[in-house]
């Protein structure tokens, strides 16, 4: 059945959604899809015929602004949670584009801070256009947050929430009824929209499904998609001369956009390797640890073990080639969907350690692909990484890791899952019609 698909995410290149909203264009237009993108910002210089940039810049920047300056007004002039937290309140009407007009499904990914207002979804909900929905993160199926942190008010009414405040107070906040409004507004949106969710993990599908706000809605879960020819297994040594990295120690490798990110777990990994250090003490003479990401040179001093700070890449060759490097990823993360490093190491090979939740215990078969630790357990990463490192068979895990990749994330396999879900969708809307 021939398609006309139209991505729909705020950036073209900042982000894990963004990232993965990217790849899944590609692997749709591999597979013969007729795919497009749609974003606020970052493709002002890209040149890509099937990536479009929202049109007046200035009014889409104005959208930001109000949004956040509300939002910055209910809490309290407080800037600590200004961007965990969105409420749908402006946004960009898209349904006159003629990118919009002409897609048969509008695939939306995510969509906030300003990039699509409540009002905004309703009308694409109403345009007679297919809608599916990936869930990068739990907003979807919340009043406000993206990042449940073990609450559970979603799953009844968000009533409280932890990111506004007065929550620490016994009697109830005075956000509470702003915040009802808002989950009213938002469940009387999604209750009739027909929207396919899909979550990009069975745990947050799991969420997704007891969540009150998504109550009776289609959700599946389809993870997201790799390009297995870039990030693919190469000679280890090559990749560290290229990157002028050691050539004679065990390297452990951590990734993410900004490494002191509380959420990304630097301090479990930082105690981990000091417990390592104590134990172990010719290892400080083995290992190095390899920083990559913003901010990395103020992380770098507080290891045990020699650091080198890499900076933030974006480039995914030189990204698949610092994996090769590396003889293990860690991502001791404290709340993560379907992480795409995880699944960017394991392609090339490496085997990684990450703690048990969210969707990092599908990705990492414990003692087969890595380690999975008990959640937030530094003693447990410490065995984690002691094992990969000196106790695994690193041939065999390399295997495991790149045959799990390519049966389940490969952009092929990604897409064909995506085009039935696509197929189904139209013919639901033609069937309601």
């Amino acid at each position: 059945m021939a398609m006309k698909v139209l991505i729909v995410n705020t950036s073209y290149a900042d982000g894990g959604a963004a990232m993965a909203a990217r790849r899944l264009k590609d692997a749709l237009t591999a597979y013969g899809v007729e795919a497009k993108m749609l974003v606020r910002d970052g493709a002002a210089d890209v040149a890509d015929a099937t990536v479009k940039t929202l049109p007046f810049r200035w009014l889409a920047l104005w959208h930001f602004l109000w949004e956040r300056l509300v939002l910055f007004v209910c809490l309290h002039f407080r800037y600590d949670n200004l961007f965990a937290v969105d409420a749908g309140i402006s946004g960009n009407d898209i349904t006159r584009l003629k990118v919009f007009r002409q897609a048969d499904i509008i695939h939306l990914h995510w969509v906030n801070q300003g990039m699509l207002s409540f009002g905004d979804l309703r009308k694409i909900f109403r345009s007679g256009k297919a809608v599916v929905w990936t869930m990068h993160d739990a907003w979807p199926s919340t009043a406000l947050c993206h990042l449940t942190l073990g609450c559970r008010q979603f799953t009844t009414e968000c009533q409280q929430c932890k990111y506004l405040p007065g929550f620490e107070t016994a009697t109830r906040p005075k956000h509470s009824k702003w915040l009802a409004r808002v989950w009213r507004r938002k469940r009387q949106l999604l209750q009739h929209s027909g929207v396919t969710f899909v979550a990009c993990s069975r745990w947050l599908e799991g969420e997704a499904k007891a969540s009150a706000m998504l109550r009776g809605q289609h959700i599946v879960s389809i993870p997201n998609p790799i390009d297995t020819r870039i990030f693919c297994p190469g000679d280890r040594q090559e990749a560290r001369r290229q990157e002028g990295l050691p050539l004679d120690r065990r390297l452990v490798l951590f990734v993410c956009q900004k490494v002191t990110n509380p959420y990304k777990g630097m301090d479990y990994l930082i105690e981990a390797c000091r417990q390592l250090s104590d134990a172990h003490s010719a290892m400080a003479g083995e290992v190095s640890v390899v920083l990559l990401g913003s901010h990395a040179d103020e992380v770098a001093r507080e290891l045990p073990f020699p650091a080198i700070a890499l900076g933030y890449v974006d480039d995914e060759q030189r990204m698949a080639r610092i994996y090769r490097a590396a003889d293990v990823f860690v991502l001791p993360s404290l709340s993560e969907n379907l992480p795409n490093t995880i699944m960017e190491a394991m392609a090339c090979g490496v085997p990684c350690l990450g703690f048990r939740v969210g969707g990092i215990p599908e990705e990492i078969d414990h003692r087969r692909t890595g380690y999975v630790a008990v959640y937030r357990d530094a003693a447990d990463l410490a065995r984690g990484l002691r094992w990969i490192l000196y106790e695994a068979d690193r041939q065999q895990m390399a295997q495991e890791c790149r045959r799990k990749v390519m049966l389940y994330y490969s952009q092929t396999a990604v897409a064909i899952r995506y085009t039935e879900i696509y197929q189904r969708a139209l013919a639901q809307k033609h069937f309601n019609l």
